[in-house]
């Protein structure tokens, strides 16, 4: 059709009554689900790979919010000798070393599912017994990874 055509009205009769158009869209369709938090804690199965999906980008949050803490204890510990001493001291506290432990768990894990996803953009492991299989490769080794790297922190 060429532009500025005069597009030729619709007759009422051939159009479908509205009222009896939407009345059967609604129930034919379900209504959608809210998707809450605790509905996708706890509701919805989400597979072994969507986790390790979720949990990198967590992992790469904590790892870019963490960057500033880090800098700042290294910057503290490298200004004097008494700096190394009072960040000696902090990073003795136990929080600090679980919140240390969460930051290795988050840099293990994020290299690990990294790699496996280097591997995914090569078409290499996409079918879904091997998703799943490096999958769980991802957690095994890093959690390994992580204990290993604690017990040394501890």
């Amino acid at each position: 059709m060429r532009y500025g055509a005069i597009i030729p009205p619709v007759s009422q009769s051939a159009r479908p009554s509205t009222t009896l158009f939407m009345a059967n869209a609604t129930t034919r369709k379900p209504r959608p689900k809210y998707l809450s938090l605790s509905a996708l804690l706890f509701e919805i199965r989400l597979p072994l790979p969507g986790w390790v999906s979720i949990l990198h980008r967590v992992s790469g949050l904590l790892l870019f919010l963490a960057v500033v803490w880090l800098l700042f204890m290294l910057d503290r510990s490298l200004a004097s000798e008494a700096g190394f001493a009072s960040v000696r001291r902090y990073m003795g506290l136990p929080l600090v070393k679980l919140s240390l432990l969460v930051l290795i768990w988050a840099y293990c894990h994020h290299f690990c599912a990294g790699i496996r996803f280097l591997f995914l953009d090569l078409d290499k492991g996409v079918d879904k017994a091997t998703a799943r299989l490096t999958s769980i490769a991802v957690f095994v080794v890093s959690l390994a990874l992580t204990a290993w790297l604690g017990l040394k922190l501890w």
